[in-house]
C-alpha cells in the first residue's frame, strides 16, 4: 500500500522549473533514495513531498490525504504528527539535553512532560545513548548527535521520516553507523524513508533510488534483495 504519493508535481521559481513533471510512489515501510548533484532538484522534491512548500502544479497525497487541500495551519499539524525529519546539521536546540531534544515533538503535540521524557529515554536507549540522556548536543560527538536526532524524529511513531544528507557532516564509519540505525529503526516502525544525498553509497542503504538531474527524475531502479549497503 502506498503511504505517499505524487503526481505531475511541478516546481518553478521565475522561469527556472526546479521540478518538472515528477511522479513518486511510497510504500508503507519502504526506503527510498533521491539521488542527484547539486540543483538537480532533491531538496526542492523533499521539501514538496513534505508539506514544506507547495507545488506550482500537481498533487501530494500521504495516505489518500491531498496536502495541497490543507491549510498552513493544518500541513504544520501533519508535519509534527505524521512525518519526522533527520537534517545533515542535527539542528537539536543547544540548550537542551538529548531526552527533551528527543521529546520536544510529543510536548508541542499535547503529551504530558512525564510521558514524553519516559518515551525519548526509551527511544534512546534503543538506539545505543543510555547513560547520555543528560547530556547537551556540544557534549556529543557528531554521530551521537545524529542518533538524537533520528530519536526526534522517531519519537511521535511518524508515517513518514525525511532525511536531507543525513551523514554529510560525518566520517565515512561514523555515516555508516547512522544510515544502519537510520534504516532499521525506520523499518521496525514501519514507517517509510525518503533520503536525500548525492553520494551513491549512501543511496545503496535504501531499498530504492531516484537519480535526478535539472528537475527530472532520471532513472528509477531497486537494490536487489541482500545488496544493500
Amino acid at each position: 500500500m502506498d503511504i505517499l504519493t505524487a503526481r505531475g508535481l511541478v516546481m518553478t521559481y521565475g522561469t527556472t522549473r526546479a521540478l518538472d513533471d515528477v511522479d513518486v510512489t511510497l510504500p508503507a515501510g519502504e526506503s527510498l533514495a533521491v539521488m542527484g548533484p547539486s540543483g538537480s532538484g532533491k531538496t526542492t522534491l523533499l521539501h514538496v513531498l513534505a508539506g514544506i512548500l507547495r507545488p506550482t502544479s500537481g498533487a501530494v497525497e500521504l495516505a489518500g490525504r491531498d496536502l495541497g487541500s490543507m491549510s498552513d495551519a493544518t500541513r504544520t499539524v501533519l508535519r509534527r504528527n505524521d512525518f519526522g525529519f533527520v537534517f545533515q546539521s542535527g539542528q537539536l536546540l543547544s540548550e537542551l539535553p538529548a531526552d527533551e531534544n528527543t521529546a520536544l515533538p510529543l510536548m508541542l503535540a499535547g503529551q504530558s512532560r512525564a510521558a514524553a521524557m519516559a518515551r525519548a529515554r526509551e527511544l534512546l536507549a534503543k538506539l545505543g545513548l543510555a547513560g547520555m540522556e543528560h547530556r547537551r548536543p556540544g557534549e556529543l560527538s557528531g554521530g551521537q548527535a545524529q542518533r538524537v536526532a533520528i530519536a526526534r524524529a522517531l519519537v511521535g511513531s511518524p508515517s513518514v521520516v525525511f532525511a536531507d544528507e543525513p551523514t554529510g557532516a560525518l566520517d565515512q564509519a561514523t555515516g555508516r553507523e547512522v544510515l544502519e540505525l537510520l534504516t532499521s529503526a525506520t523499518r521496525a516502525t514501519g514507517a517509510a524513508l525518503v533520503v536525500v544525498t548525492h553520494d551513491a553509497g549512501v543511496a545503496r542503504w535504501c531499498d530504492r533510488t531516484l537519480a535526478m538531474r535539472d528537475g527530472h527524475v532520471v532513472s528509477e531502479f531497486r537494490a536487489p534483495a541482500g545488496v544493500r549497503a
